[in-house]
């Protein structure tokens, strides 16, 4: 198989594609002749170094989400077939022309679906649903600040939450990612480069933020959110250490929490699959849900793909196309 390999920790120009061995499905796997992969934010913290691979995983081939065509069923796999389109969240290795991967991760991919679709669905539905809606209960007619609103999660976040019928805010960095975010159903959007997202949305009632940047976010989330509102954590770029005011967050008895995706254990995964399958796929079925696919690479261009996904330019999501 291809591969591409992290040569050692920098810019995109230590992603190298070379020659590796054919892996080979154990029980309850299969394996994936890879159509597409998708680029995550965790790949690039990967690539720099900062985002170490959970035992038992590749460190070197970067790759949380893929979509292919099953090519071999390992022993005790059930309900699946060779030739069956599917997309599927891994651990890491998604940069590879095939993988393995549980074949309880794995969900049918709809034919009007394309491949590149497909493979920009994991990573970022999985943990929207499992931090929006399983941790943060988000239920119909609530009031929702997503930050980040044009990368990979937050224009996932945005659609989940108006196919629930929540109330979107989102903050964006230019006015060009502004009008993309009204285009996915945002209701509300604020440039943090020319407005005080606090400033602007201190008489709305807030009642569940979905945050990526920590720092001096925090005090001001704690500050926005209505009593009994729910705060969750899922990256911290500004800084992950911040102050907190107890008596604050008991007046107005604010739940706060977070996760991560990556290092949780594959039964964990396989539940928010099943959960995923019964109630989201059928919004995939009738494209009331798609990935914001903006551009898609090349394999063989995959450090010019990382170099754009580095840039202030990107939104959206990139995808990897691994065919010709």
């Amino acid at each position: 198989m291809q591969a591409a390999i992290i040569t050692e920790y920098g810019g995109p120009e230590v992603l190298r594609i070379e020659t590796q061995e054919d892996p080979q499905p154990a029980a309850h796997e299969v394996l994936l002749s890879v159509k597409a992969a998708g680029i995550n934010r965790p790949d690039v913290f990967q690539r720099k170094g900062n985002y170490p691979a959970p035992p038992g995983v590749s460190n070197d081939i970067p790759g949380l989400e893929v979509s292919g065509i099953i090519k071999t069923l390992g022993k005790d796999v059930q309900g699946m077939s060779v030739g069956d389109e599917v997309f599927a969240l891994l651990a890491g290795g998604g940069y590879a022309t095939e993988v393995c991967v549980a074949a309880e991760l794995c969900i049918p991919k709809p034919k009007n679906i394309s491949f590149e679709e497909a493979a920009c669905f994991p990573e970022t539905l999985f943990t929207v649903w499992h931090n929006l809606f399983q941790r943060g209960n988000l239920k119909e007619g609530d009031q929702v600040l997503i930050h980040g609103g044009s990368g990979g999660i937050g224009s996932m976040a945005i659609q989940l939450a108006k196919l629930f019928g929540a109330t979107v805010y989102t903050t964006v960095g230019s006015a060009e990612k502004a009008e993309f975010v009204k285009q996915l159903g945002a209701d509300n959007v604020i440039n943090y480069q020319e407005e005080d997202f606090e400033e602007v949305l201190k008489d709305k009632k807030i009642n569940l933020i979905l945050d990526s940047i920590g720092g001096s976010y925090f005090n001001k989330h704690i500050q926005l959110l209505e009593p009994d509102g729910r705060l969750i954590h899922i990256n911290a770029v500004q800084g992950a250490k911040v102050e907190l005011n107890l008596l604050k967050m008991m007046q107005k008895r604010i739940w706060i929490s977070g996760s991560t995706l990556r290092s949780r254990d594959l039964n964990f995964k396989i539940n928010l699959t099943l959960e995923i399958k019964n109630k989201i796929l059928p919004f995939i079925e009738s494209r009331k849900l798609v990935p914001a696919v903006t551009r898609v690479f090349p394999f063989e261009e995959v450090s010019a793909a990382h170099l754009f996904f580095d840039s202030p330019k990107q939104y959206g999501k990139i995808a990897l196309k691994m065919y010709s």
